[in-house]
């Protein structure tokens, strides 16, 4: 199994930032790929941004491309969501997943976190 807990949500005004955090722990041996996702109150979990084992690839939704930034730290087991030029449309909870898979669907990632929300205020 593996274990993953996001930090670093909360409320930013229109144009700021913030950065999102997930620890993986467990086996992540296991991990090929993790990815970010988020929902948005009655909307469906979208894809936001993917990253492979070793960081050499990345895929971002159209909506983010420019303004969000997903990296790692493979000694760390960390991944990170770099958020700049925050919209309220980027508002929702925010997902960090891992599986064994890279791509941009959901059912890709068997491993979820709590999520966390994250605010942007017009």
């Amino acid at each position: 199994q593996v274990q993953l807990v996001e930090s670093g949500g909360g409320l930013v005004q229109a144009g700021g930032s913030l950065r999102l955090s997930c620890a993986a722990s467990g086996r992540t041996f296991s991990i090929f790929a993790m990815g970010w996702f988020r929902q948005a109150p009655g909307k469906e979990r979208e894809f936001v941004a993917a990253i492979s084992r070793s960081g050499g690839n990345t895929l971002y939704a159209d909506s983010v491309k420019g303004r969000f930034t997903i990296s790692k730290d493979n000694a760390k087991n960390t991944v990170y969501l770099q958020m700049n030029s925050l919209k309220p449309e980027d508002t929702a909870v925010y997902y960090c997943a891992a599986g064994s898979l890279f791509g941009t669907r959901a059912t890709m990632y068997p491993y979820w976190g709590q999520g966390t929300q994250v605010t942007v205020s017009s």
